[in-house]
């Protein structure tokens, strides 16, 4: 028996709150779990967690030896990296989950570019619009569009995110444009996954209600739409920038657009962040920055 074992058992169920989660993550069964942490409490002479039928949680010890534990385990995964990073190239499995369309126009070109450099990476993307749970999901990364809410997560910025109000030129000739937010409810709005838009209104931003005949928790959907001449649309710059550009769309109320957000990565802040998620994290952000969807107005044409 060593000092170490049943750390890895205990963090992974005082992280996941789940005996068979934990097994999930180590792959091992959820017993040989029970029985690690339980001759650890033994070796320690203190209880570390609450067991129930439905849930596991911390005891006052188990907080404060969580935090030491955690640290330990990502000095030692830090030391073993290090050693096989010596070898070049990152290897092994990179999981990660993106948002269905921008995971397939941006996200899966640069990853695939990304493997075709370093054919020993094994590259899993799951794309979904659900918010999944890194910790329980065993993902090594995730790209996440807008507000982030708060998380336990490390968030960094990949490229910038700003949103426009557009119309076609067909739907403006028939309906003439809005000069103020109190003229949106005259207009007929596409809606996406929300019926709320936001903008900025003397330096703060508001939330605002908007309505109409259409819509559809799809962006590509809703610019298609837009182009059509159908309504009113609010989307991200990646969506519109081209057609503000061509013409094909116009940008509305640019005095009341709303603060900038951001596409981030996002990945697990208790863990020592390997090489192969660092370098994938620093492609997608130059190569995000190389697309022409992020090059600035001034540079692209774009007038407001």
């Amino acid at each position: 028996m060593t000092t170490w074992e049943g750390i890895d058992e205990f963090v992974s169920v005082a992280e996941l709150g789940q005996f068979s989660a934990a097994a999930q993550r180590l792959g091992i069964s959820s017993s040989h779990v029970s029985r690690q942490v339980a001759r650890l409490e033994d070796r320690l002479q203190t209880r570390l967690l609450y067991r129930s039928t439905r849930k596991v949680s911390l005891t006052e010890a188990g907080v404060t030896f969580l935090a030491h534990c955690q640290r330990l385990i990502d000095a030692r995964d830090e030391a073993m990296q290090a050693v096989t990073d010596l070898g070049g190239s990152p290897k092994g499995l990179l999981r990660v989950t993106c948002a269905v369309a921008y995971g397939e126009d941006f996200i899966m070109p640069l990853l695939n570019d990304f493997m075709q450099q370093h054919p020993q990476l094994k590259i899993e993307m799951t794309l979904t619009n659900q918010m999944l749970d890194l910790l329980h999901g065993s993902y090594d990364l995730a790209i996440r569009l807008g507000r982030l809410q708060d998380s336990s997560m490390i968030a960094t910025r990949l490229a910038p995110r700003r949103m426009y109000l557009c119309a076609a030129p067909s739907y403006l000739q028939r309906h003439g444009a809005p000069h103020s937010l109190s003229e949106l409810p005259r207009h007929n709005c596409l809606l996406g996954s929300s019926d709320t838009w936001h903008f900025q209104q003397r330096g703060k931003e508001t939330p605002m209600r908007v309505q109409g005949n259409w819509q559809c928790n799809s962006g590509k959907a809703v610019l298609e739409a837009a182009l059509r001449g159908f309504g009113l649309c609010q989307l991200p710059d990646y969506y519109v920038r081209e057609h503000l550009h061509r013409g094909t769309l116009r940008a509305l109320l640019s005095q009341h657009e709303p603060p900038h957000t951001g596409v981030w990565a996002l990945y697990p802040q208790q863990r020592h962040l390997s090489p192969k998620v660092r370098q994938v994290v620093t492609l997608l952000k130059e190569g995000l920055a190389r697309r022409s969807e992020y090059q600035s107005a001034e540079q692209s044409g774009v007038s407001c």
